[in-house]
């Protein structure tokens, strides 16, 4: 049974929700309910002009393990062609707009990144919950991702790319940065063709909880 917060903040079991993951609705987007959120592998997603904020915390989980990441020979091609930079935390808010924006995401019905979630994750960028990984090509901003810290842990929430294989190359950085730095997964949240081929598999909520809190 789907259950709407209040404005207390707390969150029902997840085992509890819907076939799909849906296991509340409602409440807000302050830091402290995301990082309780995140922290027990639940995350918000629903379209911003038409439906209040939908909770999700799916039992069969889609990750990357960082030292199992697949690069194919025509990534590491590219990557070793030296044609764009990448980057770490030096321009989160280009980076989420861009998520917001690129490709006309914005315009599309359903589109979820809208300016209250904007804020939201730039506050926890801010506060040091959040992460950006960009791509440039000289100067210009042609890649990237964001998503959310916990623990040895980064739970992706968008990529944008306006080159071929732009957002790639973000994630095969982001998965080098925390393979040296002791991270553990990265969440993919949901499965694609993408980043199933970069070598994205599933895990049990179970399991997953365990790595989000080792």
């Amino acid at each position: 049974m789907v259950i709407l917060l209040d404005d207390d903040i707390w969150f029902p079991s997840p085992y509890g929700g819907d076939p799909d993951g849906l296991i509340a609705y409602g409440g807000d987007l302050k830091i402290d309910r995301l990082l309780l959120a995140y922290s027990n592998g639940i995350f918000p997603w629903f379209s911003f002009r038409d439906s209040d904020i939908m909770w999700w915390c799916p039992l069969d989980r889609f990750v990357i393990f960082p030292n199992k990441i697949h690069i194919s020979h025509s990534m590491r091609t590219l990557i070793n062609k030296g044609t764009y930079s990448i980057t770490l935390n030096t321009d989160f808010k280009g980076v989420i707009e861009n998520c917001s924006r690129a490709n006309n995401r914005y315009d599309q019905p359903g589109a979820w990144l809208g300016k209250k979630m904007i804020e939201a994750y730039t506050e926890l960028y801010n506060q040091g919950f959040a992460a950006s990984v960009e791509v440039r090509e000289g100067d210009e901003l042609v890649g990237g991702l964001y998503g959310v810290n916990i623990g040895k842990c980064f739970i992706g929430e968008s990529m944008f790319s306006l080159r071929p294989n732009a957002s790639k190359l973000a994630l095969i950085y982001l998965a080098q940065v925390l393979e040296q730095n002791g991270g553990l997964l990265i969440d993919c949240q949901l499965e694609t063709a993408h980043l199933r081929s970069m070598g994205g598999e599933h895990i049990t909520y179970e399991e997953y909880m365990k790595y989000l809190n080792a």
